[in-house]
């Protein structure tokens, strides 16, 4: 059985982890070993740590991504949870609307936020609806 990771034409790729000696500068190597040639890479425990949450978060999203593809929603009706069509990760995080403003607070997948305004009819591509009232 495979890693589950395979390259861009579909080979299975064998991966490495090693972790690293304890001291002054400790490092997690990983090693990908596709058939172009191999890969290595490393990091401190931190930065492993902060790639694996990336992972999960990427996983989690793929799991729950719904099969027919990106919906669009006026700005007004977006609910907390929504993930927005794109390359990065953008979760709502709140909507608050005054009469025609929709104030929408963005969470991005290394945990900033922000608040943008719309007016409520702007469509927003949205990557994953969660369903119900939110």
């Amino acid at each position: 059985m495979g890693s589950g990771i395979t390259d861009a034409d579909g080979h299975d790729v064998p991966v490495a982890v090693v972790p690293g000696e304890a001291g002054p500068d400790p490092r997690v190597s990983v090693t990908l070993s596709p058939p172009a040639g191999e890969l290595r890479w490393s990091c401190t425990p931190a930065g492993a740590r902060e790639l694996a949450a990336a992972l999960v978060r990427a996983a989690e999203e793929t799991e729950k991504a719904p099969a027919e593809g990106p919906v669009t929603v006026p700005a007004g009706e977006l609910r907390r949870g929504d993930v927005r069509d794109g390359d990065k990760a953008m979760t709502v995080d709140g909507v608050r609307t005054d009469g025609s403003t929709a104030q929408v607070t963005w969470k991005s997948g290394a945990g900033r936020t922000w608040t943008q305004s719309y007016d409520v009819n702007t469509a927003i591509t949205l990557r994953r609806r969660l369903p119900g009232n939110r």
